[in-house]
């Protein structure tokens, strides 16, 4: 299955023929987690319960256990993250407030392992 490339905060990305890029295996998994784990829950209106909004504990003081378990549960809402083993989830928070998030998981569709690290900054 394809789904359009597009990483959360940056523009569409065009082929080099000018056409608008397509997205599909583990990448296109990869795309989907970040973009559930940036969105604000209540910014789809048509699904007000989707996303973690990482974004919010931005210079907040953050309880480590319970942003992992956010984070867990709605990495396993998506189809692409198998249900066993559970990802793994690693939080932290550097000096400047931004969060450092890493994930382990198991890409649904290819039963392979796979790896997504990134920091949530003040937009």
């Amino acid at each position: 299955m394809n789904d359009l490339y597009h990483y959360v905060g940056a523009d569409l990305t065009k082929t080099p023929t000018g056409g608008i890029s397509t997205v599909s295996g583990i990448e296109r998994g990869k795309q989907r987690v970040l973009r559930r784990l940036l969105t604000n829950p209540g910014d789809y209106v048509f699904h007000p319960e989707y996303g973690a909004g990482l974004g919010a504990y931005v210079g907040q003081t953050i309880n480590v256990p319970q942003l992992t378990g956010l984070i867990r549960g709605q990495m396993l809402l998506e189809e692409v993250v198998a249900q066993t083993p559970p990802p793994v989830v690693q939080v932290s928070q550097r000096d400047d407030g931004t969060l450092f998030v890493s994930v382990g998981y198991t890409d649904a569709p290819s039963g392979e392992p796979t790896t997504l690290a990134f920091d949530v900054g003040a937009a």
